[in-house]
């Protein structure tokens, strides 16, 4: 049996799935972080607990819409309709993830905040992961697909580095990487390799 008749009936059925319900289950994460915010239960510094969480959602949106690609090409997995959604649902968290760190973290002490830039190296590559992913948020759209036309796939090309400087990211913000840490960094590179690989015959 092969994985494109393993994946037919899986395909068949997400064809009823419209967008907007994959929107609206990307609004759970953030439901749980507010209610575990209330609750007592983000940690003991609830502060570095909702940055952290949020960012951790961001990674796996992230990770999820580079798999999309993989998915369909080696498994016959089509998830290609929900990749601008996951996308932005990315792109979501991560703002959210930079506004906690701006806003809860550093008071929107700007001074102290591009010190920080300096003094870690991880809060740079975060916000130049943030900032490659703009042009593709803002050009998420139809209108904009028919304006660029071809050069609408060449710049979205930019999530490629952004995943990778992502997850970079992630593994330097910690004291000592985790093996949790090595895995993400393995699945994006593993990711990253299906993706641009060539095709089996």
């Amino acid at each position: 049996m092969t994985t494109a008749s393993l994946s037919a009936p899986i395909n068949g059925a997400l064809r009823h799935v419209p967008s907007w319900v994959v929107y609206l289950a990307g609004l759970i994460p953030l439901a749980w972080v507010v209610y575990l915010t209330f609750t007592g239960g983000i940690g003991v510094d609830p502060v570095k607990g909702i940055e952290h969480r949020l960012g951790k959602i961001a990674l796996w949106f992230l990770v999820g819409g580079l798999a999309i690609t993989p998915a369909r090409r080696w498994l016959g997995l089509n998830l290609i309709r929900y990749r601008r959604a996951i996308g932005l649902l990315a792109f979501f968290y991560i703002a959210l993830h930079l506004t906690a760190w701006a806003v809860l973290d550093m008071s929107m002490l700007w001074a102290q905040a591009l010190s920080g830039l300096v003094k870690r190296r991880y809060l740079l590559l975060g916000i130049s992961a943030f900032i490659l992913l703009i042009p593709l948020a803002i050009t998420s759209n139809n209108a904009s697909i028919r304006k660029l036309g071809r050069n609408w796939r060449k710049l979205h090309w930019l999530v490629y580095p952004a995943v990778l400087l992502g997850v970079i990211h992630y593994l330097l913000q910690m004291k000592v990487i985790s093996t949790q840490g090595w895995l993400w960094l393995a699945a994006v590179l593993l990711l990253l390799g299906l993706r641009f690989a060539p095709r089996f015959r």
